[in-house]
């Protein structure tokens, strides 16, 4: 920001210390509740708002420069608009917190009140009557909801079916959490739409399925009496590279059927070529190695099911 007139609030108070140190932290946002405890009046705002100094961004939030906001500036911004115990939540505090492809450009802010206030273009404001307290994260960033109660709310109210269990086992494939922790928050977070299911797709991630195409394959061999298969076995490949193959049965007469299945992030010519180079090493005169697509698991599985049993794969 540029330097400020001589006797002027705001540029007063920019020099002092804990003023200082809050507008850093904030990114250069500051809440006009903020410049009203520090006795910085409006009128001294527009002054510098007139001059190009710093720029309303909304009715309630002023940024100590011009120009376009970051990331991190437009995530302040709606929680100092939405109030002094709003938060980041949903999809917003998954990212803030750590968590890759799921991003949104919308951010996602959990509010207590009943939202008496101006919306905001590209600000979503989630009304949550559960305490505060207990959602809220620790540490001295910007406000934001706990990574697992953040994940829960959104699959529970504003996922599809389909998102909603992707985005648990995604979060436990990314190592940001465990299935047991999520499931602890199932239960803090009662009453939670969906939340029987989310037991039961968690209950599976325990169990080794740690991507929502393993979570289907289990659904499908359930719903049509196939035996459940291991994944994620431990293999040693015909030129000694460790691998962990997708899913295994044992066949009655002792040998071992692999199925590993193609996602879409296989689609590229790199990783198609890498995972028929793997295919052909995993295989061995007692372990056979097919594959098949999301799409057959998703939308063609009696098809599918109907190949796996000519091969040998046990009922249930």
């Amino acid at each position: 920001m540029d330097s400020a007139p001589r006797g002027s609030l705001l540029g007063k108070a920019l020099e002092m210390n804990d003023f200082r140190e809050l507008v850093d932290r904030q990114r250069g946002m500051v809440a006009r509740r903020q410049l009203t405890f520090h006795g910085i009046h409006w009128d001294d705002v527009r002054n510098h708002v007139s001059a190009g100094r710093c720029a309303v961004r909304t009715p309630r939030v002023i940024s100590t420069f011009t120009g376009e906001l970051t990331t991190q500036q437009r995530r302040w911004l709606a929680v100092l608009h939405a109030g002094p115990r709003a938060m980041l939540g949903g999809l917003t505090a998954a990212e803030h917190l750590g968590m890759k492809r799921w991003e949104r450009e919308v951010i996602t802010v959990l509010v207590d009140d009943e939202l008496a206030f101006e919306p905001v273009e590209g600000v979503d404001f989630f009304r949550s009557r559960r305490s505060f307290e207990l959602l809220a994260g620790g540490g001295p960033d910007i406000p934001c909801c706990q990574l697992e109660p953040a994940v829960l709310m959104w699959a529970g109210y504003d996922a599809s079916n389909r998102a909603a269990h992707g985005i648990l086992a995604s979060v436990v494939q990314q190592r940001l959490t465990t299935a047991d922790r999520l499931h602890e928050w199932v239960n803090r977070l009662r009453p939670l739409r969906r939340a029987p299911a989310f037991r039961a797709t968690l209950d599976d991630i325990r169990g080794g399925s740690h991507s929502a195409l393993e979570r289907d394959i289990v659904q499908m061999c359930r719903r049509h009496g196939l035996a459940v298969p291991a994944r994620q076995v431990s293999r040693r490949d015909r030129v000694g590279t460790q691998r962990w193959t997708d899913c295994e049965w044992k066949l009655v007469d002792g040998r071992i059927l692999v199925l590993e299945v193609d996602g879409s992030f296989h689609m590229e010519v790199e990783h198609w070529t890498a995972d028929k180079k793997r295919a052909r090493r995993l295989t061995s005169r007692d372990r056979l190695v097919i594959g098949c697509t999301a799409y057959e698991v998703r939308h063609e599985s009696q098809a599918l099911v109907a190949d796996l049993k000519s091969l040998g794969v046990p009922c249930a």
